[in-house]
């Protein structure tokens, strides 16, 4: 059987009030024709179809298309709610859509979903958890407590749960688990909505340890991988959606599994869909920005201009930027004193041997102090610090 892993779709989103539909209308395309050219038979949507909990109406009608034809031959559809999606929204047309072999799973619910692959005639059983909030297992978490035994009590929950779910698997079945959640050792993004208070959000993958072949998992926008037991993945979003993830590519995961328990088979196919979201450094101010824009360079892109000046720039120069490129989406001076303080700030984060390293590099023009050199440093200033508490006694 072929799965398709996707997810994180935020149809609806803008940037900074730049729509960003039609990207999310072309994404939509080259999921089809992947589907097709792949053969897929069966495709798992792990959560966040939309951006918010009252989408517009032309997000609505995307989705609605999207499903539609995803599922025209016969090809089984899952779909469970994310923490941006409101759960009786996603689920309502659950009635209308069934019989298509559409999937909508908003709530939490008691069993397994069951799909057959029209191809293959093999079946599958999904353990699929939608974004498990406090209101959405109808419970409240203990208010006492440490953040780390509100974490436990999270997690202890989430893995009963799928371990319920995961009660229906059989060795005849193509056993699968699905889940929009945020698994601890996961690399965020900031276009992520956090989905943990202080932590406590959190899930240990030994929660999701319950004998499925592949664990398709939604929320983190980045494609990776998790730790644990079997293959855990999230498939990331097909868009950057925010400039922390400039310069990730964007994929959907593709899987060959069969039933009895074997080891999947994992592709990662990449979307050519999408602007992309780049940064701009200008150190040597204006001018360099200018011959930038002559040039061409990113000029599909949406971009996250920094630019160091002297002097203050007028408001005829920013509309100058602006109108010069649409796709300009920030323009952030850099003055000098702000650079010294960004400098302080960062040196204050940076260990004491990283500090040494960097100032013997500025001293020999580059040059790398070998480990002796930057050991007898180090023991340099313990002795320094030794004698200062020696004579404050």
């Amino acid at each position: 059987m072929r799965i398709l892993h996707t997810g994180d779709w935020h149809f609806g989103r803008t940037l900074e009030g730049r729509s960003r539909m039609k990207e999310q209308e072309d994404f939509v395309d080259e999921l089809v024709r992947m589907a097709d050219d792949q053969q897929a038979d069966v495709i798992l949507m792990a959560g966040d179809v939309y951006d918010s909990v009252n989408p517009p109406a032309a997000a609505e009608q995307l989705f609605y298309e999207a499903a539609a034809r995803l599922t025209a031959n016969g090809r089984p559809l899952v779909v469970i709610a994310g923490n941006h999606d409101q759960p009786e929204r996603v689920s309502s047309v659950s009635p209308l859509v069934t019989r298509q072999g559409i999937t909508l799973v908003g709530l939490p619910v008691a069993n397994a979903i069951t799909v057959q692959a029209k191809r293959t005639g093999e079946i599958a059983k999904i353990a699929a958890l939608p974004y498990p909030s406090e209101a959405r297992l109808n419970e409240l978490l203990m208010v006492e407590g440490s953040e780390d035994d509100l974490r436990r009590a999270y997690s202890a929950r989430v893995g009963k749960l799928m371990e319920m779910l995961a009660s229906e698997f059989t060795p005849q079945t193509v056993n699968l688990a699905m889940s929009h959640i945020y698994v601890l050792g996961g690399v965020e993004s900031d276009s992520e909505r956090p989905i943990q208070v202080g932590g406590a959000y959190t899930v240990d993958p030994s929660a999701l340890s319950i004998g499925a072949q592949y664990t398709a998992l939604g929320h983190l926008h980045r494609s990776q991988a998790v730790k644990g037991d079997g293959m855990v993945r999230y498939s990331g979003s097909p868009l950057a959606y925010s400039f922390s993830e400039a310069g990730q590519a964007k994929s959907v995961a593709m899987l060959d599994i069969s039933p009895g328990g074997g080891q999947p088979r994992f592709e990662e196919l990449f979307l050519s869909c999408g602007r992309p979201l780049v940064r701009w450094k200008a150190k040597h101010g204006l001018e360099e920005v200018y011959r930038w824009l002559d040039e061409g360079l990113d000029d599909h892109a949406f971009i996250d201009l920094e630019i160091s000046l002297t002097d203050a720039m007028s408001l005829g120069e920013i509309q100058r930027l602006r109108k010069s490129r649409e796709g300009l989406v920030h323009i952030r001076p850099i003055y000098p004193e702000m650079e010294v303080a960004e400098l302080d700030m960062e040196r204050s984060r940076m260990p004491v041997h990283e500090l040494f390293r960097k100032f013997y590099q500025r001293q020999t023009g580059g040059a790398e102090p070998d480990e002796g050199m930057v050991q007898l440093f180090l023991d340099l200033i313990e002795e320094d610090a030794t004698v200062q508490e020696e004579g404050d006694v």
